[in-house]
């Protein structure tokens, strides 16, 4: 096991000298790193799995492939309600991540996330494993709606062609992209550096990701001990918002 620091400066600048003395880093992200825009996580105690609905589903089921199917109406209800934040904006993580990919230090950032804040701070290679709510597509005849789109409708969302429009996110039940997991296994595997950020590592298949790591230098900031800090050579337990204020 590697360096553990809590204090936010402490580790701050342990994860610039690493960054710095790595050759290519990659980010592999999660739900944590948007807290610090106002997004809540899923598990922590105030996350979204902790947070009461007038509803008759769980969280995990108002996200699932089959309610989606079986009543959409209430899909669509907690979809707008809960995993749209049209007033996000991206915090420090976010635009210091766009910065080091700017100056050509880092590869990639692969992110669970579904809020499109990596892009909205000038990421360009960002591989999103859970898509994005930015993206909504007719089920009928594949026309593109935006997230403002979708938010303007009421009930179930219907194209012009009368077709279902589907938000293009993985839901429970679903698989994740082929294409964009084979590029973030090439990504994960071809870096000198992985840093995991923001995520408890337990939602699969999106976490075995990083079982591809082959690299010197393996850096994970979240505020909560993850199943890879073990094998990790710098741990960062603090906010990670204030980790990347550099």
């Amino acid at each position: 096991m590697g360096r553990i620091i809590t204090d936010a400066i402490e580790a701050r600048d342990a994860l610039r000298g690493a960054v710095e003395a790595a050759g290519s880093v990659v980010f592999f992200g999660g739900a944590g790193v948007s807290t610090a825009s106002g997004i809540p996580d899923f598990r922590s105690e105030n996350g979204l799995y902790n947070q009461n609905f007038s509803s008759i589903y769980s969280p995990e089921e108002l996200l699932s492939h089959h309610l989606w199917e079986q009543d959409p109406e209430a899909f669509y209800d907690f979809y707008r309600t809960m995993m749209c934040a049209p007033e996000a904006r991206p915090n420090r993580a976010h635009l210091k991540l766009a910065e080091l990919e700017g100056q050509g230090k880092l590869d990639a950032v692969i992110t669970q996330n579904i809020d499109g804040l990596h892009q909205m701070a000038g990421s360009k290679r960002v591989l999103e494993l859970h898509g994005s709510t930015h993206r909504n597509r007719c089920v009928r005849c594949g026309r593109s709606y935006s997230q403002e789109w979708m938010l303007e409708t009421e009930g179930v969302p219907t194209c012009e062609c009368g077709g279902v429009v589907k938000p293009d996110v993985v839901l429970y039940e679903e698989s994740l992209d082929e294409r964009v997991l084979e590029e973030s296994v090439r990504a994960i595997s071809s870096c000198d550096m992985l840093i995991i950020g923001g995520t408890s590592l337990v939602v699969y298949p999106a976490a075995g990701l990083v079982n591809y790591f082959q690299g010197s230098t393996l850096a994970i900031v979240n505020l909560q001990p993850t199943s890879r800090d073990a094998a990790a050579d710098l741990v960062c337990a603090c906010d990670i918002a204030q980790a990347f204020d550099w």
